[in-house]
């Protein structure tokens, strides 16, 4: 710890940040509803917010950005702080589909009126594609942590983080279109049953074992 920094003073700080970064947000999302995304500038944002331009740029590398965090938030690390709550003996497909619906459901749910909005431009429209992909990296992590996989350098986690995180950006792109007129919670469950095999399949070289059930001294040859 820094001499004369107390945890105190660097949770404030966070809670601080947190607090600046979701106003930018918020701004940003309410002059593009009032103005069209188009005509919002990031000095308006910043002035809405009662911050300075380089405040902003802080915090959000465009207009885009800030206006899709309010609408869809940043989900990777929330999908993986889900999975991590999931009971440990769940089966890694039902933990890892019902973490991605749950962080895409009831309050964090798109609605329409987002949609159009998102829809409306096609910077926001690529932004919100790269929001949905970012849950990756963080759910790799969560799964290596949940199989046993972080120490033993597998692919398994990466390869298996990057299909979901493929489903959930095609079921995004789906939802995006005019039709099908449906919740974008329904088509992320739909896309995400097409990998579920992929969850559930044995590991390689390994009978028995599969991504749920990490390698014990049985599976590795140890003491019988």
């Amino acid at each position: 710890m820094l001499w004369g920094m107390s945890t105190s003073d660097g949770g404030m700080r966070e809670r601080k940040k947190r607090a600046t970064r979701q106003a930018l947000s918020a701004a940003a999302l309410r002059l593009a509803r009032e103005h069209g995304p188009q005509n919002v500038r990031v000095d308006d944002i910043a002035e809405a917010a009662g911050v300075s331009p380089r405040t902003y740029n802080n915090y959000f590398s465009s207009r885009e950005q800030a206006i899709v965090v309010a609408l869809a938030a940043e989900r990777g690390h929330g999908v993986a702080a889900a999975l991590r709550e999931r009971p440990a003996d769940e089966p890694l497909e039902h933990a890892v589909v019902g973490a991605l619906i749950e962080q895409y459901s009831e309050g964090g749910e798109p609605d329409r009126d987002a949609l159009a909005l998102i829809t409306s431009a096609p910077a926001l429209r690529a932004e919100f594609l790269d929001t949905i992909a970012a849950i990756e990296r963080p759910l790799a992590d969560a799964i290596a942590a949940r199989t046993g996989a972080a120490d033993q350098g597998e692919l398994r986690p990466e390869v298996l983080a990057a299909a979901v995180s493929g489903a959930a950006r095609v079921a995004a792109e789906r939802w995006l279109q005019p039709e099908p007129d449906v919740r974008f919670s329904v088509m992320l469950n739909e896309a995400l049953m097409w990998i579920v095999p992929a969850l559930r399949a044995p590991v390689p070289g390994r009978p028995g074992v599969t991504p749920d059930r990490p390698r014990g001294p049985r599976d590795s040859g140890g003491a019988r």
